[in-house]
């Protein structure tokens, strides 16, 4: 089965984003996060279907009863969520609907929480909308609890985030929004039951609403480790908006589809009322491919998972062996973040790009000294990266 993750189409020439950035050179592309794998056969039958019928006109997303009860199927499979149909609002994609969220629960100059490093629209969304973004940082945790300066011990430690600070920013009466993504991005770290009760009491004490950018919620690695959706949790219920996908567990970005899962029914409303006329509905083809991935593609999504933890611990065994590398072994997601200010150069990712490998830049993150890699490859294209970065 691993035959089917080691053969990967080749995308040089299908104007792919993550490939043009370092086209006609030698770089090879970690940075963009989509996966390099070929999309599990039951999507691509799905979509071949629909082009085989011929036509392709509209579709009000909240008529397509495939595709929702597909969503209510695999959250109560896969994360013990029953769901209401109602509950859903179908967006284009989780940046689109973060940024709704911003105006749908926000005045212009109020405050938005964002947990940080986080990924570059998420980081943009507050000033996009007229308010003011303000960072809860993540810190470096030990097994036992307490937190570290450095990773330097690299078993048993993880990122979580600094809830001194978000219980701190959270009572400024102007903060009225806390965009989190969990599982998180870049950091890799899969929130616990406890963390996200504390994240419950800080929010409602302090009337801020939850967003919950839940995109890499069905990449999980870590054995012993849940996700837990924010939705699903009687005290965040009445309090959040859950943002989920099946695009970046089944490689479908480009389709442009995901959905908002709002239990209450006043924030649904507002969420609604602000992409109203701006937010387009989500494509036919997005549709079915969703609709396929979360009730035919069970088997391909294990068989991946095997394969991104094997990849996962390569990327970990050989980055702490790279002097002035470290990193920390992430709970989900296809994604390392890489320490480099060990390095003592003052560009790390000038000398990523000069040994051949394009990771994300860490500035865009926040974090100038540190890179991030994205191992949803070939075992193949990995050990390539690997060797230029050891080289």
């Amino acid at each position: 089965m691993s035959t089917l993750f080691d053969n990967t189409p080749p995308r040089k020439d299908t104007f792919s984003f993550k490939w043009q950035k370092y086209k006609g050179k030698d770089i090879i592309p970690a940075w963009v996060a989509d996966t390099e794998f070929r999309c599990a056969q039951p999507i691509l039958n799905a979509i071949s279907g629909y082009v085989e019928h011929g036509n392709l006109g509209y579709i009000l997303p909240a008529h397509h009863e495939g595709a929702i009860q597909a969503v209510v199927r695999w959250l109560k499979d896969k994360h013990n969520w029953n769901i209401k149909p109602e509950w859903l609002v179908w967006t284009p994609g989780v940046v689109p609907a973060f940024n709704v969220a911003c105006k749908a629960y926000c005045e212009p100059g109020d405050k938005v929480l964002i947990q940080t490093p986080n990924y570059p629209p998420l980081l943009a969304a507050p000033k996009l909308n007229g308010l003011e973004r303000v960072d809860i940082g993540t810190v470096v945790q030990h097994a036992n609890g307490d937190s570290a300066d450095t990773i330097n011990e690299v078993e048993g430690t993880r990122y979580t985030l600094d809830f001194d600070a978000l219980e701190k920013e959270a009572a400024d009466p102007r903060c009225k929004l806390f965009i989190l993504c969990n599982p998180m991005n870049p950091v890799g770290s899969v929130l616990s039951k406890d963390e996200l009760d504390r994240i419950a009491d800080i929010c409602n004490a302090n009337n801020v609403t939850l967003c919950s950018d839940e995109i890499h919620c069905d990449l999980i690695l870590e054995e012993g480790k849940t996700h837990i959706p924010a939705g699903r949790e009687a005290n965040l219920a009445e309090n959040s908006v859950t943002l989920m996908a099946a695009s970046k567990t089944f490689n479908i970005a480009g389709l442009g589809t995901s959905f908002a899962i709002i239990p209450n029914r006043q924030l649904r409303q507002a969420f609604t009322n602000a992409a109203a006329g701006i937010v387009p509905w989500v494509t036919v083809l997005g549709l079915a491919a969703t609709e396929a991935a979360f009730t035919q593609c069970d088997d391909w999504h294990q068989q991946q998972l095997i394969y991104l933890r094997e990849n996962r611990d390569m990327v970990f065994n050989t980055i702490n062996s790279i002097d002035g590398l470290r990193m920390l072994k992430a709970d989900a997601t296809f994604l390392a973040w890489v320490d480099a200010s060990g390095l003592g150069v003052e560009n790390v990712q000038q000398w990523a790009e000069e040994k051949g490998v394009g990771p994300s830049p860490g500035i865009d993150f926040h974090k100038a000294d540190h890179f991030r890699i994205n191992f949803g490859c070939s075992k193949g294209m990995l050990q390539d990266i690997l060797q230029r970065l050891a080289s």
